[in-house]
């Protein structure tokens, strides 16, 4: 790998002031040890060091552009690892890539509805017993929720929305959708909504509206996202931003497709979450050997959780069928393995933690070998995972605040049946996210270790060679007291 440019490359603006010294080999780190005086010959006086990422202006300064680049034998050593193993990615893309989604007939269940845009275009407020004449009045026990909702039907305000359809072959017809007061979806004047379409059903149900329409705002919460991540990351944050929309392009163009033509779901996320993440990492952190380190450190670590996920949702007995949505998958595509998809959401979910993690420790290594170059693997690996441990910390407690998050309503759930920890931990919609959490949590924390110590051997066993030239000499003081400001 010849010198290429990264995300740290773009960052680093160049000093205006021209070297007095003669410029230093690419090969060399930049680092020179001086007697007592170092600090003190650097805290003022004119740039006198080469470019090699160090500023020696005013403080003896380190700059945060690309890490020196490494020996040509250890170059070829990475590349020897990495090389084979994204030939390997490629070569699975090409053989498992589906060419789109299957086409089924459609349900008219759930998310497998025909769908078209509306708009609320008049409402009215009339009395539910008006429009509900011809359903049974309740007699149910009003103490119960079934009966206050079948009062509710007949007693209450209800809204009268008339709906005009926005999009498809019937647009400009318009239908009436009927509001309870109780319902959780309130709909108001000029509101866009989405309406389901039933060409099966009589012509005066063909249409309900199904959910409101949020295209703008998420849109437009999508856009300040953008703009906030531009201008705090500047070039960095850009190229995030392109690895963001890679990754959902593999993931809606090759994983999701691939699944449902019926590809093993495991070898498929293998496949899909080493691409992204070899996509991802390289367009932000440039190809160097530091980049290498931190993508050989998340694939050790996907393997394991590949392996932990595979054991204990097979010791588990986790079916992966939890919910209508899955049912619903399962009864579109019933060789659909749901076990397997459920591992390969493991191994997709904990691949942007890894990342970030594998990353940081990867840097923190590179960081203090610059610092101090006569660090050896051990020292340096105590020194980084003195980090690692802080990062442990706060991302484990994320991930799982995070799982308990999503899970929220099924938790309130359980609490309001009194159902104890043990039996609820034992159901298997919480199984599952027991599961997922867990693992996902042990590759993290086996991902700092692992992490830190390929990154000390590589920085540690990196011999660039010495230049064979004269070290530049502390700049010029007039006298021993302190040179005056000019």
């Amino acid at each position: 790998m010849g010198p290429l440019i990264s995300c740290d490359d773009l960052l680093v603006t160049p000093s205006p002031q021209p070297p007095t010294e003669p410029t230093q080999p690419h090969g060399h780190n930049g680092h020179e040890h001086h007697g007592p005086g170092h600090s003190a010959e650097h805290s003022s006086g004119p740039s006198a060091g080469p470019s090699g990422g160090h500023s020696h202006g005013h403080g003896h300064s380190h700059g945060h552009g690309p890490a020196a680049p490494v020996s040509k034998h250890l170059r070829k050593v990475i590349a020897a690892v990495l090389i084979p193993f994204a030939t390997a990615v490629l070569i699975g893309m090409v053989v498992l890539w589906p060419g789109g989604a299957p086409g089924h007939e459609r349900t008219g269940v759930g998310f497998d509805r025909q769908t078209q845009q509306g708009k609320v275009v008049s409402l009215e407020h009339v009395d539910c017993k008006s429009v509900n004449a011809a359903q049974v009045p309740p007699t149910a026990d009003p103490t119960t929720p079934e009966g206050r909702e079948a009062q509710a039907a007949q007693t209450g305000e209800c809204a009268k929305a008339t709906v005009e359809v926005g999009t498809g072959p019937d647009k400009g017809r318009t239908f009436v959708e009927i509001v309870q007061p109780g319902a959780p979806r309130q709909l108001t004047d000029g509101q866009e909504v989405v309406v389901a379409y039933a060409p099966d059903a009589p012509r005066d149900l063909q249409y309900s509206v199904i959910d409101v329409n949020r295209k703008i705002p998420l849109a437009v919460l999508a856009g300040i996202f953008a703009v906030a991540v531009v201008l705090v990351g500047r070039m960095r944050g850009l190229f995030a931003l392109i690895a963001l929309i890679v990754s959902f392009g593999v993931l809606t163009l090759f994983i999701l497709p691939a699944i449902l033509q019926g590809s093993n779901p495991l070898v498929v996320a293998v496949v899909g979450a080493s691409a992204i993440m070899l996509i991802a990492l390289y367009m932000c952190h440039g190809l160097t050997a530091r980049t290498s380190v931190a993508v050989l450190g998340t694939l050790v670590s996907l393997l394991l959780i590949g392996l932990l996920g595979s054991v204990f949702i097979d010791w588990a007995s986790l079916t992966g069928n939890t919910d209508d949505n899955t049912g619903l998958i399962h009864g579109l595509y019933p060789d659909i393995d749901l076990s397997g998809l459920l591992l390969a959401s493991i191994i997709i979910g904990s691949l942007g933690v890894l990342d970030d993690v594998t990353v940081t420790q990867t840097s923190a290594v590179w960081e203090l070998h610059a610092a101090d170059p006569s660090m050896g693997p051990r020292g340096l690996y105590r020194a980084a995972i003195r980090i690692g441990r802080d990062h442990i910390a706060s991302v484990v407690n994320t991930l799982v605040l995070a799982y308990a998050g999503a899970a929220l309503p099924l938790l309130l759930l359980f609490s309001i049946a009194n159902s104890s920890m043990g039996s609820v931990a034992n159901s298997e919609l919480v199984a599952v996210e027991i599961v997922r959490t867990l693992v996902g949590s042990i590759g993290l924390v086996a991902s700092v270790p692992v992490t830190t110590a390929l990154a000390s051997l590589v920085v540690s066993a990196d011999r660039p060679g010495s230049p064979n030239v004269t070290p530049a000499s502390p700049p010029v003081r007039g006298g021993r007291g302190r040179r005056r400001k000019r």
